[in-house]
This record gives C-alpha cells, structure tokens and sequence, in this order.
C-alpha cells in the first residue's frame, strides 16, 4: 500500500499513469475494421442493491459469486439466484429508462450472457466494451478477465483461452455508485444512467497484430504525414501503408518493441466543414489487415483567432448530451447520433461541443463525415478532489482512454480537460497536468477547458482565470439573463481577457418548457429564452476576440437537479428542441444568427 500511496503521489507530480494498475489491458483500435461478433441484445440481469452476488455475510469476496453462473446439480443444491428466470434489459442500453423501478437505482446489477462461438485455432479474441458506467468487472465462464472504472471510455481484455465452441457464459458487475473521489464526482447536472450503455462484441486479430496507430498531418505541415505504428507484441517486422486515392504505398519497420514511426510527404485535399474530405488508409503487417478513413487538417492559434488549414474561423456550435432525441435515456445507436448531428447541421452548426464526457465513437465519427468540427472532453466536472492523488490518476486515465480512441479522428481540434472547476492552487495544478499530458500524447490538437470564473475589473467581466495560461483556446461558460442579469442588461454587458487567446462562449442559455408560451419576461416560456438569445447574441457580437461559441444546448436532457413539477419534470429545458423532437422559438434565432455569421 505505501508503495502504491508513493506512486500515485509521484503520478500527480510528475504523470506517471498510476491509475494504470485499476485498467487491465489496453485498447485496440479500430475494432470496426476487425472481424467480430456482436453480443448486443437481451441479456439476463440480477439486481443486487447489496452485492450479495459479490461479498459475503462477512463483507469478503466471494470465490463462487454471481459471475459463476452456478445451477442446482440435485435437489439439495442451495443456490439462491437464476440469471435465466430474472429480468433481461437490452445491450447497448441504460437501465433507468428500460424498467422504471431502476429509475433512479445506483448500485450493482449484473449481466449475463451466453453464446456460443465458432473457436478459430491460431487466432486470438479479445472482448470489448464501448463502455459501461461506471465501475465494471467482467468474467468469462467463471474466470475473472478485468476490471475498468469510467463510464464514458472503450476497453477490452483478452478472453482467448477461456472461451469454448458451446455454452460460454459473459458475467460483468456493474455498479453506477456515484463517488466523492470518482470522475465524474457526486454533483454533476446530468442522469448518472447505469448499465452496459454501449456496444459489446468479441474481436478476433491475428498472434501478432497492429493494436494501435496515430496517423495525422504533423504539425505545422499541410503535406507531411506522420505517427506511428504499434504491434501487440515487441517484433522486427514490416509495416505497410496504403492511400490508394494518392497512389501511395509505404513500408516501414518496427522496432524490437513493435512499434514503427512514419513519416511522408503526400498532395492533400484537407478535410473542413465545407470539405469532409476522409481518405481509406490502409495498414498491413504480416497476415494483419485494417481499413481505416482518415482525413487530413491543421489546427492552430494566432492570436486570439483559430485557424483550421491556416484560415480563420468562427466556430457555430452548440453543445449536445449523449442523450436520446425522442424520450430520453442513453444513445444507443449510429441513427440516434444521425439525428443529433442532423439537428445541428440544421441549426447551422460547424462545430459541436460532445459534453461533458467522451461520447460514443458512432457519435465522433458521424460527426466528422458530416462535417462537424468536435470539442471532446473528460468528465472533470464541478467540485472533483483536486487533492487526491486517486481522483487525478482516475481523469487522467479517462483523459489517454479518450485520446486513444480517437486521436484518428481529425475533425476532434479541442481536447478538455474540465467544465466549471472552482479555481484553487490545488486545481490549477491538478488541470494544468492534465493539459501536460494531453500535449505529451498528442500535440497536433489544441487543449481548452470551460470555466466560469471571471471577476469584475471597470464594469468589464474580465476573463483571467489562471488556467488561461496553460490551455490553448478559453472557454467561458456564462448564463447572464438567466441565473443573473436581466435578459436586456445582457447586450449592453462588457468583456475583457487577460490572455492572447481565442475565447469560445462555451455555454449560456436557459431553460424554456416547449408549447409554453407567454411575455418574453415570463421564465420558462419559449418567448423568454429567444429573448434571452436575442440580448445574448448581441453581447456576443461586441466581443472582439470571440473565436466561436456552443450555446447549452440542443435538445432537453434528464437531470435529478431539475425538480421544478409541470415544467421540468426531472427535464433540463435548457434545449433548443424539446424530448419529442419539437423545435423551440429560440432554435431559429439560433438558427438565423448563424446564417448571416461572417468572420
């Protein structure tokens, strides 16, 4: 203990990934691109409030839990639970919006499935999740294969040899049990849905394969590709990358550790909005093969401006919630992402903020073929323990999980590292390590945070959190006209920044119940948020080093903050749509705004 008490102090200081330790195995890429097997669909569960599956009388783990998946063999038997005469819920799903006696449940239920599996012989098969919230641990036909802490991020483990031609059984333990220490912490302003909320499947690769690559524009180069190329097994062998579209074909040789850096000059037809530009890429290595779509940008600063390929751009954004478009509950599927992404692209979006939490890869990707530029972040969210040194370890596994999945991914420019943080020493330091470390991992990406702290300096709201110094771009999150200020005071309100940066109003907004209607003075109608849009904006206009904004937020989402009967109803109505899909007033001010936007 006083070992690892030593090492997560050192990780604070000096980011060594002490949190390493609690995320068995590391992700594979591209799983898409890899022969698999789906095991969505109904799975049995038991729900266990007390982790009776787990511990014992006496509080110790058990050696033949719930994840044994145990029968009786004669009548005498004494088993107390049968996954196969219980409830089932759907996977990839919540469980707060399958049954509503789990609606606001937070403990432990735990999933079975059994499936069969054609057992290929030199091959190997890794299980992967695309995520569970929060606290999972996973066994294969009684065996303990991992565990993962993070409800937002990928993960897999290797089931090669446990798994049988017949009647395998998949156990995990989930448990949303919100945590003072955890990531996100027990406040946040989001529904804490628990379950296997994404994909799970069983990915088949070769002995040796190509577990990971980082293929993008280097930085500060519009023509030359590099990255890096990484097998799961430290190997002198070739690696071979095509662009068929460019005529390219690259070889390149790892090293005794696997892994092979790469670099080449290519003609690029870059990716933006107007241009969603992705090139197949293919990557070879012995008898492994990948298909990828890649595209190609720079994004830079100067100034207080952002340049995507070297122009500047105003960023039209809005800020979305993993959350359903019709009813609510999880997103679940590529066309519940489509809808999403299609409302945007409505509303006149180039630029959509993923909150506050890294969403599914479906999301990322519809995104980018649809021409969406993407701010991605981790859930450090309110009031985390800046002070421990577990709760930094936690986000800054969550942070490389994020970045790993989707370093590939070109239209993500911003990474973020926290929304709303109270600023301390203690804070500063924790965020500006984890800025650190996003730039030691990627560093063709630019880094932000969204804080909500400014002070009043000669009736200016003065922008000089000391984050500012360490991240790239500034979010603000400001809700004047709604939690203070009156809407029309809000035009006339005055900004200033201590830093030569680009800033991004990264919320603002308020709450309106669709189809209530009244005077644009009256809370809660749809005539008082477009009001509140129409004074906003005109604030917005007269910030001079505005590079962009995402108002909070596309469509309303479930939230245990909002109590307010007849109006919310458990609903965060800050959404320009509503829960059924209906458009709000202020949609189409938004909407026109962003029509007639110029830089």
């Amino acid at each position: 203990m006083k070992s690892l008490f030593i090492r997560c102090i050192l990780s604070l200081f000096f980011l060594i990934p002490a949190y390493s330790v609690l995320a068995q195995g590391s992700l594979i890429q591209n799983v898409e691109g890899r022969t698999s097997m789906s095991l969505d669909g109904r799975w049995q569960i038991i729900i266990d409030p007390l982790e009776n599956g787990y511990y014992n009388h006496r509080y110790k783990p058990k050696e033949n839990g719930f994840f044994m998946n145990a029968k009786m063999q004669s009548p005498t038997d004494l088993i107390e639970y049968n996954f196969d005469e219980g409830y089932e819920l759907q996977v990839p799903g919540d469980w707060n919006t399958q049954m509503k006696e789990l609606y606001y449940y937070e403990s432990t239920v735990w999933y079975k499935r059994s499936f069969d599996y054609d057992v290929n012989q030199g091959k190997r098969v890794f299980v992967h999740f695309g995520a569970i919230n929060y606290d999972a641990k996973v066994y294969l036909n009684g065996e303990h294969v991992g565990d993962h802490i993070g409800g937002y991020t990928s993960f897999n483990f290797e089931v090669t040899d446990l798994l049988k031609s017949e009647d395998n059984f998949l156990v995990v333990k989930v448990n949303n049990t919100r945590k003072r220490e955890a990531i996100p912490t027990v406040n946040t302003d989001w529904w804490n849905y628990g379950g296997i909320t994404r994909s799970v499947s069983l990915i088949e690769t070769p002995s040796n394969f190509i577990k990971d690559y980082f293929i993008q524009l280097k930085k500060g180069s519009k023509n030359e590709i590099s990255g890096w190329v990484q097998l799961d097994k430290g190997t002198s062998k070739e690696i071979v990358i095509e662009i068929p579209e460019l005529k390219l074909n690259k070889t390149f040789q790892t090293d005794a550790n696997g892994r092979a850096e790469i670099s080449f000059k290519a003609k690029i037809d870059l990716w933006s909005p107007q241009n969603p530009k992705l090139y197949e890429v293919k990557l070879s290595s012995g008898d492994d093969n990948l298909v990828d779509h890649i595209g190609f940008r720079t994004i830079t600063t100067e100034g207080h401006k952002i340049l995507l390929n070297g122009e500047p751009i105003f960023l039209s954004g809005i800020s979305i919630h993993e959350e359903a478009p019709f009813g609510a509950g999880r997103v679940t599927s590529e066309a519940e992402c489509q809808v999403l992404i299609d409302w945007a692209k409505e509303l006149g979006c180039n630029f959509v903020r993923l909150a506050h939490y890294p969403h599914s890869e479906q999301m990322v990707k519809v995104a980018e073929k649809n021409g969406l530029l993407v701010w991605s972040e981790i859930p450090v969210y309110w009031t985390v323990l800046f002070d421990n040194p577990d709760t930094y370890a936690n986000a800054e596994n969550q942070l490389t999980e994020m970045i790993s999945r989707d370093k590939n991914r070109t239209n993500i420019i911003l990474w973020s590292v926290a929304n709303e943080t109270p600023v301390s020493e203690s804070r500063v330091k924790f965020l500006s390590n984890l800025v650190k470390k996003v730039k030691s991992i990627d560093n063709t990406r630019l880094t932000t945070a969204a804080l909500d702290t400014q002070s009043s300096q000669d009736g200016y709201n003065m922008i000089d959190d000391p984050l500012g110094e360490y991240i790239d771009v500034i979010g603000i999150n400001q809700y004047c006209g709604w939690y203070f200020g009156n809407n029309e005071d809000c035009a006339n309100s005055k900004w200033k920044i201590g830093f030569d940066k680009p800033l991004i109003i990264s919320e603002f907004g308020g709450g309106a119940l669709q189809g209530y209607h009244g005077s644009e003075n009256e809370r809660w109608t749809e005539e008082y948020q477009d009001a509140l849009y129409k004074y906003n904006l005109k604030m917005l206009d007269n910030i001079e080093f505005l590079a962009g904004m995402t108002p909070w937020i596309l469509n309303d989402f479930l939230s245990p903050r909002r109590n307010l009967n007849k109006i919310q109803n458990d609903f965060n109505r800050k959404g320009l749509i509503s829960e059924d899909g209906i458009k709000k007033k202020a949609f189409f001010r938004l909407q026109e705004y962003y029509k007639n936007k110029t830089l």
